[in-house]
């Protein structure tokens, strides 16, 4: 008998090993909530259930990307960590129904280890964040909640220490560096941004339903110090713009036959200047007439003294928000458009007042839903997010009310 249920026990732990699903709600559809009678005053606590040996087995994901995407972003720290099960659970009890996740951020660092060959190569993923990756996206799938695999392209100084060649130079000597003392990759380089298309495609066979490329532009700093930049990969005759539109056509071709929608982050002025490229390379129309989602990052504390009128842009999110969108959908009139998603501001910068409360957060969303704008993605660079600025999930509301609940 003790042999048998010995047996029992080591079939079961097989079948588990790979931690596939952390743990794990209904399956079908949205994930089952059976909140208790009484909640807490910050409606918190959320039942959930147990992992079950269905998800304990590698599967094939089949995403279908919802009708409205209202996504936070997570950091790679925050997925890894413990933290992203209090994201689930703050998921599951609001209309919230994607994360954003770093797989390259702006240090170079991978989420995970990676088998791209650049990336081996370089050591992206001696730094990775996660070791789990498969079980924390079953977790996501168990979960309804879809996942965006976010990947950096220009900024990244793994890369430009690893492949000098494919780096910005300065005129003395070495890399060139930003303000902060970052090196960057050269734009013009077409192997630059081969890389962020092979970590789309793996991220992508991992179980990611959509990739967001961000830092699609070279570097935004003054002309001072970009004198002293050398881009060598540049092509006789070719312009910072013309650059961008080729390299983002290059990773739609290049991920699309994957069926995974492609999307760019862009500078919320890009949807509002008409008369450039700011410099980096962007113009709004470029974006709009590849990609499947443009994100414009219309952070109200991003916007200097007198943008729109006013004379704080940050102390006036409802109206930056609703203006800059609107700047955006008038020039996003073409059939095949790209969808909108706009970055919302969900911290606060500096000293700039106010502080960003759920008050100012939910002005943001409100802006965006009066122009007809549903899709949204919150971004805290912590990763932090007030339940108070997130809109409920109806059907828990429904539950909370019909139990007694407050």
């Amino acid at each position: 008998m003790r042999l048998r249920r010995l047996a029992g026990v080591l079939m079961l732990g097989a079948a588990i090993a790979p931690n596939r699903g952390l743990f794990a709600q209904h399956a079908a559809g949205r994930p089952l909530i059976e909140p208790p009678a009484r909640l807490g005053a910050d409606g918190s606590r959320v039942a959930l259930l147990p992992l079950g040996v269905r998800f304990a087995q590698r599967r094939e994901f089949q995403w279908t990307r919802p009708n409205a995407v209202k996504a936070l972003y997570v950091n790679a720290w925050a997925f890894g960590s413990p933290r992203l099960w209090s994201l689930v659970r703050l998921v599951d009890s609001t209309d919230i129904n994607a994360l954003v996740v770093d797989v390259k951020d702006d240090t170079g660092c991978l989420l995970y280890q990676s088998e791209v060959p650049t990336a081996r190569s370089i050591g992206a993923g001696a730094c990775a964040r996660t070791r789990d990756v498969h079980a924390r996206l079953d977790t996501l799938h168990a979960h309804g909640i879809y996942a965006i695999a976010r990947i950096v392209v220009a900024k990244d100084p793994k890369l430009a220490l690893g492949r000098p060649a494919w780096s910005v130079q300065s005129r003395d000597g070495g890399l060139w560096r930003d303000r902060i003392g970052s090196a960057w990759v050269d734009a013009y380089n077409d192997s630059v941004w081969v890389y962020a298309g092979q970590l789309a495609r793996e991220a992508i066979g991992l179980g990611f339903a959509e990739v967001q490329f961000d830092y699609v532009r070279f570097p935004d700093e003054p002309r001072s110090r970009m004198a002293s930049a050398i881009f060598g990969a540049r092509r006789a005759g070719e312009s910072p713009r013309e650059s961008v539109r080729r390299h983002i056509r290059f990773l739609t071709d290049f991920v699309k036959p994957l069926g995974a929608p492609v999307t760019f982050d862009v500078f919320g002025l890009t949807a509002t200047v008409t008369d450039g490229d700011l410099g980096i390379g962007q113009v709004w129309e470029d974006f709009a007439n590849v990609a499947d989602v443009v994100l414009p990052m219309v952070y109200p504390s991003h916007y200097t003294r007198g943008a729109f009128g006013f004379r704080s842009p940050n102390a006036n999110p409802y109206a930056v928000v609703r203006l800059a969108l609107t700047d955006a959908l008038a020039r996003s009139r073409s059939p095949n458009a790209a969808q909108i998603r706009p970055y919302l501001q969900a911290f606060t910068l500096g000293r700039r007042l106010p502080r960003y409360t759920p008050t100012e957060i939910r002005e943001q969303i409100r802006a965006a839903h009066d122009l007809g704008i549903d899709s949204w993605v919150l971004w805290n660079p912590r990763s932090v997010y007030q339940r108070a600025a997130l809109p409920p999930y109806p059907s828990f509301v429904g539950r909370v009310a019909a139990s007694g609940g407050e």
